[in-house]
């Protein structure tokens, strides 16, 4: 899909990652790139998405209710209703109206709590995904069946991409829904204004993650929006994995804090091990990640610094 002269609808276009994919939206030279915020537009309501969707040749849905585990635990409910809600009815009404593509975001949430590293696009269905985050990653996993079900009877050209962690400057800071990068920034940098010699790290440390540079994802977005058509989902990835011990130990060199880690084992760790396979994402449109972890856990340090008074 040639972008170029083409009405672009970017749900969550103020969001984290959504200010990245309009950002490099607008770099080339798009001319029309609708991005209403979530006051101007409630994607839960059938009638504010079928207005939204109307005139559109492309819908990017990065709209969603998201947070850390501990946000999860207090909010499933909510996290259920909402996104499968919002992503339903969205691309629903864009296929009432005629867009000609729609993509949507998925979660490595999705994935069953088991799972075989590199976790690859086949194994999504071999099991229920980790219980503090099984309302979210199943309600966003309903479009991935959305979007194969629409194309099969109505020729709805939708794609489904299944992105791992995000981070990067301009992240989610907010203590009560941030994800585990800025949460460690934040008691970092509250332990050492404070002259704390310790942080407290929920679980014990030995969970692993992937992490993928938030500018990395956005352009792995926008290459599937152009060259991606088919109907299986796509991993978007950076191949690299790291226990939480481990990263909790980087951003305090990073920071410069030599303090003790206190682990609350009796908080949950999450789902065990993530490491996505990302071979067919080079292999269908051309993308790899370029950003390395160091560098972009600097940029998002400084960018937080930066932000405090």
């Amino acid at each position: 899909m040639d972008l170029k002269n083409k009405r672009i609808l970017v749900t969550g276009g103020h969001g984290f990652l959504g200010k990245h994919v309009v950002k490099k939206l607008q770099a080339k030279n798009l001319s029309v790139i609708y991005t209403p915020s979530s006051q101007q537009a409630d994607f839960r309501l059938w009638q504010e998405c079928a207005w939204q969707t109307m005139e559109k040749d492309l819908v990017i849905h990065l709209a969603g209710n998201v947070g850390g585990i501990g946000y999860n635990q207090k909010n499933p409910g909510k996290l259920f209703y909402d996104n499968l809600m919002m992503g339903a009815q969205l691309m629903e009404t864009a296929r009432i109206n005629g867009v000609s593509k729609f993509v949507a975001i998925g979660t490595v949430c999705a994935y069953p709590k088991f799972t075989p590293t590199p976790f690859k696009e086949e194994n999504l269905w071999n099991g229920y995904p980790e219980e503090t985050n099984a309302p979210y990653g199943l309600a966003k996993k309903a479009l991935l069946v959305q979007a194969q079900a629409y194309r099969q009877e109505f020729g709805f050209n939708a794609i489904y991409l299944l992105p791992v962690n995000l981070y990067g400057p301009g992240d989610n800071f907010n203590p009560d829904s941030s994800h585990v990068i800025p949460a460690i920034i934040m008691k970092v940098t509250r332990a050492k204004d404070a002259h704390q010699n310790y942080i407290e790290v929920w679980g014990t440390g030995q969970a692993t993650r992937e992490f993928l540079y938030v500018e990395d994802a956005a352009e792995a977005i926008i290459l599937a929006a152009e060259k991606y058509d088919k109907p299986e989902p796509v991993n978007l990835g950076s191949g690299m994995e790291i226990s939480i011990g481990d990263l909790v130990g980087l951003i305090c060199r990073i920071m410069d804090f030599g303090g003790q880690i206190h682990w609350v084992s009796s908080r949950p760790d999450g789902q065990p091990r993530r490491l996505l396979d990302v071979t067919r994402a080079k292999q269908e449109f051309g993308f790899t990640a370029k950003t390395q972890f160091g560098e972009g856990l600097q940029k998002t340090i400084d960018w937080y610094l930066a932000q405090q008074p």
